[in-house]
């Protein structure tokens, strides 16, 4: 019997007699072997446990896991999300090549590939992601990699992933997505042409702020292995106790995902309709440019949006219960300001074509009753605008 991804995701073992409940953590370094023609073996590749700086149980579980939701093939865990990152890049591209990257991407991601093209010479060529004719227009003789994010960070822009990722295989190109935002739970990629799939698992799939993690997920098991190699050069495996954190932490992603997302969508409404905020970038509007392509693929708009204010450090200043601190994804709502954080390495031109502004904030939406959070961003908006919070007030 097949089970819904909830499910499956509460589920991440199947306990019968003698077996635990819940995964175990092998926290060791090494593994032991009967000579060494069984060392050899093992090390051989990503099959066998034999150093945990290749390969472990604990990560095996969640890289099976993570397969699973998001229907690859094989999946690779890694100490940070850049980690992923960096490993599918160095795995795929080689001096000189070029990339097609959607112009409204995380600040961390626009940085690797600006390191990348001062050091290797890689090509860059940034897009909207809304029309697979960007694409053909892009192509070049050395293009390689489509790199697409499913829920743009911060500005919720949501790309044509199956236009976009048929267009770049019809001419022999990888697309990679970043799934962060949007998680297997509202989206999975590869159902949609991509060949790789990305999470900085510290956000969603840790989901409380106690754990740094990356995962990538592939389509094509030849892909993952070139990848794995990458990863063990680079020296980004995941510490068996990060990925038993983020296994622990699938196992109540629905239920997060789905307040998250409650909340996200009813802040954005009210904070569209206050006169202290200009634009609200949530995908759930109807007024947001990606909404009709977001309605089609997706299934739910995130928890996660950002917002125009007359003034975003006093906004964020007189927050009480939304807290001023990086990252998303966990229990607790927090606010942040791109420009000067997560989007920060970018100059003001490559900021402007990101779509964020000095008075932008991202709000990441935790598990809180939704009307406390909203009574913490009424009175906050209310002293930027100085209305009487009589004249703002909802039942």
């Amino acid at each position: 019997m097949t089970y819904h991804r909830e499910t499956r995701a509460a589920r991440l073992t199947a306990p019968g007699p003698g077996r635990p409940l819940a995964v175990p953590l092998y926290q060791t370094a090494n593994f032991v072997f009967d000579g060494p023609d069984e060392v050899a073996e093992a090390m051989s590749g990503p099959g066998s446990f034999s150093y945990t700086g290749h390969s472990n149980p604990t990560s095996r579980a969640l890289e099976d896991a993570m397969a699973d939701l998001e229907g690859g093939t094989k999946a690779l865990v890694t100490a940070s999300g850049t980690g992923a990152v960096n490993s599918v890049l160095q795995a795929v591209l080689r001096q000189g090549d070029h990339v097609i990257a959607q112009r409204e991407l995380y600040g961390g991601t626009f940085s690797i590939l600006k390191n990348m093209t001062d050091r290797w010479g890689l090509e860059v060529t940034y897009i909207t992601g809304a029309d697979p004719a960007e694409v053909t227009e892009a192509l070049r003789p050395t293009t390689k990699l489509l790199y697409l994010e499913t829920i743009a960070n911060p500005t919720g822009h949501v790309p044509d992933i199956p236009a976009l990722a048929a267009q770049a295989k019809r001419n022999g190109v990888i697309t990679a997505v970043d799934n962060t935002f949007a998680t297997p739970l509202l989206c999975r990629p590869i159902e949609h042409g991509a060949d790789v799939v990305l999470h900085s698992a510290t956000k969603y799939l840790g989901g409380h702020h106690d754990v740094v993690g990356g995962i990538a997920v592939f389509a094509d098991e030849s892909l993952y292995q070139e990848t794995w190699r990458h990863s063990v050069r680079l020296g980004v495996t995941a510490d068996p106790f990060a990925a038993w954190l983020i296994l622990r932490g699938l196992k109540t992603l629905p239920l997060r995902v789905a307040r998250q997302c409650e909340s996200a969508l009813l802040l954005a409404e009210r904070m569209s309709e206050h006169p202290a905020v200009s634009t609200v970038y949530h995908p759930g509007l109807p007024t947001h440019p990606s909404h009709s392509r977001a309605k089609r693929l997706l299934g739910g708009f995130g928890g996660t949006f950002a917002a125009e204010t007359t003034d975003a450090r006093a906004f964020m200043r007189a927050l009480k219960l939304i807290l001023n601190a990086p990252s998303l994804g966990g229990t607790e709502s927090i606010v942040m300001h791109p420009a000067t954080t997560s989007h920060r390495d970018m100059d003001a031109e490559a900021l402007r074509q990101a779509g964020v502004s000095p008075n932008m904030v991202r709000i990441a939406l935790g598990v809180e009753h939704p009307a406390d959070l909203w009574a913490d961003v009424e009175q906050a908006l209310d002293k930027l605008s100085n209305v009487s919070p009589a004249l703002t007030s909802r039942a």
